[in-house]
């Protein structure tokens, strides 16, 4: 009424736009109004974020360590012809088993044993003219003694018999080389092991002059894996692995896995056979030796594999879920629940991993409530509604431990895993 009042002297037209513009200011505020008593109400009923909480967990926790390398022989024995001629006969079978002594090619042998009957007649002969002589030397001998013969006559008689009889030694010699050359035409192995595949054929041509390897004879039970491991890890482990060297071989504990390269285990445990004397100056890593049986043959020279071996324990560890460990910026978090139901951030540092779990070597104590699931809905100090996570994390019987970056999967190329056989 007052607006109608005061705009009697307006148009109808102004006064039209004056009452709508009015209208609109009015609906405006009370949309607004009514928005704000809505939003009141919801804020109010959504409480504190839910989250998934878990105990910090304190035991003593295995270290592992894993490295690729390679499977070769104790002893890889190139077989070679100590002798020269032709092969007759090859008298194994490729990549058999072979013992000490078995003859694995033979030479043909018919000119070594005329050479031998040779040696051993001119031996006859030398022994022959050897017994005239040494009669003579003794009847000289016997002349002398009576002033029968003169000493330069005497003197001639006993060198010519120390001249016979460096004969015969040399006859001697001479037929055992003979036989010695003979029994070379026979080529056998010098150790047990398998015997590769033959390098030459029946015909040809082998030994002094040519000097071929003819195969190679590998000593594969026990068989060694060998593995290279960096400067800094044998530093970090340098007391361990002096302490464990001390231990005689044959005492010392089994207690390295072995995984093949179809990522199977294999079923036999080894231990640590020997360290290097010295760092390779092209890779800087130390190369290690573990010994592990093969009774039934099965691991063979030049195959890839991963070693795993415990090579410490860490007293009292902290132990908590994985994916309860946040990084921001290079940094990790964890979220903790206080005894006030409040969200606590924190910066802690981490160490090894262990049955998905991880060790939390700094900024936690035991016990504590870790936040496992929820992390990204919480904030300093504010309240939630903690529940228990549904899966408690493993305390006991460890087995799969491995290191903060462990080493490349042996399924991998060769190309792949010689690279990466700097580890540790």
């Amino acid at each position: 009424m007052l607006i109608l009042l005061g705009a009697r002297n307006l148009s109808l037209s102004e006064l039209m736009k004056k009452v709508s513009s009015i209208y609109w200011a009015a609906l405006s505020v009370l949309t607004a109004f009514s928005a704000c008593e809505k939003r009141a109400p919801e804020a109010m009923s959504a409480g504190p974020p839910e989250v998934l909480i878990t105990e910090v967990v304190q035991k003593e926790v295995p270290v592992f360590r894993q490295w690729v390398g390679t499977v070769d022989g104790i002893q890889n024995a190139e077989v070679r012809a100590r002798t020269e001629g032709y092969l007759t006969t090859i008298s194994y079978q490729q990549g058999g088993y072979v013992k000490q002594g078995d003859v694995l090619f033979q030479i043909d042998s018919r000119p070594f044993v005329a050479s031998l009957d040779q040696a051993k007649g001119q031996l006859q002969e030398a022994r022959a003219t050897l017994l005239g002589v040494e009669l003579d030397a003794k009847r000289a001998k016997e002349l002398f003694d009576t002033k029968v013969i003169s000493e330069q006559e005497y003197t001639n008689k006993t060198q010519l018999y120390q001249t016979k009889l460096a004969a015969v030694a040399a006859a001697q010699a001479a037929v055992e080389q003979a036989q010695l050359n003979l029994d070379y035409t026979k080529i056998v192995s010098p150790l047990n092991g398998i015997a590769g595949q033959q390098q030459a054929q029946i015909g040809d041509l082998v030994g002094a002059g040519v000097n071929q390897v003819l195969t190679t004879v590998s000593q594969i039970d026990p068989i060694w894996f060998y593995l290279p491991i960096s400067e800094q890890t044998y530093w970090e482990f340098a007391d361990r692995i002096k302490e464990l060297m001390a231990v005689p071989e044959a005492k010392r504990k089994e207690n390295v896995e072995l995984i093949l390269a179809d990522g199977s285990v294999y079923p036999r445990k080894g231990k640590f056979a020997f360290l290097n004397r010295q760092v390779d100056p092209k890779t800087g890593t130390i190369q290690v030796a573990v010994s592990f049986p093969n009774p039934e043959l099965t691991l063979r020279p030049g195959q890839y594999g991963m070693a795993r071996a415990e090579l410490q324990t860490i007293p009292n560890a902290l132990l908590i879920p994985q994916q309860a460990v946040s990084q921001l910026q290079g940094n990790n978090q964890v979220a903790v629940v206080n005894p006030d139901g409040k969200a606590e951030i924190r910066a802690v540092k981490v160490g090894e991993t262990y049955e998905g779990m991880i060790v939390v070597t700094e900024g936690l104590k035991a016990h504590e409530n870790v936040i496992v699931e929820g992390f990204q809905r919480v904030r300093q100090g504010i309240p939630v509604s903690a529940k228990p996570y549904p899966e408690a994390p493993k305390t006991e019987g460890a087995k799969d431990v491995s290191e903060k970056k462990s080493s490349a999967s042996p399924q991998k190329s060769r190309k792949d895993r010689s690279d990466e056989l700097v580890a540790g």
